[in-house]
């Protein structure tokens, strides 16, 4: 069953999904059948296998990782079990996001504009971020992986990150010229590569500084969260879906074409996904309301 499973990874890599964990977990159920001198798929030895782990969420996530290895593997060979993907009935909770409000973002970036020291290029370089994490949506993997070269007139040019995809991503007048002017900075900035953000020392700006001072920041503007809740870097990208959504035009089909549009813009693989990061907001539950009262009114007001 090893060979399978190395052909079933190099088809999928090739489809562009990166499989480190299908890797591991697959490679290990194949020895685990293997020393029960099983060359098939078999429902048990899956579920057997899977259960061998802590929580719910791990078993689950097993499980599946099997499901979509014997569903290929049946396309070929019907001796092959499919295991019942809901077997251990597990149900992902996401937290709510936080929806940041105009007048936050632009308390975090006055935040960012009084990081030290302030003769050095990370205020600017904290404030542009944040500001284009909330005017574009962007992940922060990908801001953080902006060359020079994906700046262009035509605004920019996200290279392959997550499911392997490319796009252009459009910015506004007034982010172009906020842009510009901390590219004329950084480029006066000593680095050693081309990379548009970076940290003090001149390499590339690293996840985990980036997190670490949001964190910074969000005591600073007074909107460290409370109640066990956290905000998150990621939320600038909830909150550019939202406020999307909300300046959607109106009518059914106009707002299926935006939801499509936004789906292109954010990058995503499936329409299903640009769906998860919509949260309700006053705005948008005042529109459900009218919306619904115009269908029990029979278009009437």
């Amino acid at each position: 069953m090893t060979r399978a499973v190395k052909n079933y990874l190099a088809a999928r890599h090739a489809a562009g999904f990166d499989l480190k964990s299908a890797f591991y977990l697959l490679h290990s159920f194949a020895r685990f059948a293997a020393a029960r001198h099983e060359t098939h798929i078999r429902t048990a030895t899956a579920i057997d296998w899977a259960s061998r782990t802590v929580s719910v969420a791990q078993r689950d996530a097993r499980l599946k990782t099997v499901c979509r290895f014997a569903r290929y593997m049946c396309a070929e060979d019907s001796r092959h079990e499919t295991p019942p993907a809901r077997h251990f009935g597990y149900h992902k909770r996401r937290p709510v996001p936080h929806i940041y409000s105009r007048e936050e973002i632009n308390r975090l970036i006055d935040a960012a504009l009084q990081l030290g020291p302030l003769d050095s290029l990370q205020p600017q370089t904290f404030a542009t971020l944040i500001g284009l994490l909330a005017a574009t949506g962007l992940r922060i993997s990908e801001a953080l992986a902006l060359q020079f070269s994906d700046i262009t007139p035509r605004g920019l040019l996200i290279r392959k990150t997550k499911f392997q995809k490319t796009r252009l991503v459009p910015l506004h007048p007034t982010v172009v010229a906020h842009v510009e002017r901390y590219l004329k900075r950084r480029r006066q900035t000593r680095s050693h590569g081309q990379d548009v953000f970076i940290d003090e020392n001149g390499r590339p700006l690293r996840y985990w500084e980036a997190y670490t001072t949001f964190q910074r920041l969000l005591k600073t503007a007074g909107l460290a969260p409370s109640g066990g809740r956290r905000h998150r870097l990621h939320h600038l990208r909830h909150t550019f879906a939202v406020r999307a959504l909300e300046t959607s035009p109106t009518g059914r089909q106009r707002v299926g074409r935006h939801m499509l549009a936004l789906a292109t813009y954010m990058g995503h693989v499936n329409i299903d996904a640009t769906y998860w990061y919509l949260e309700t907001t006053p705005e948008l539950l005042r529109d459900i309301a009218i919306a619904g009262e115009t269908f029990l009114c029979g278009g009437r007001q």
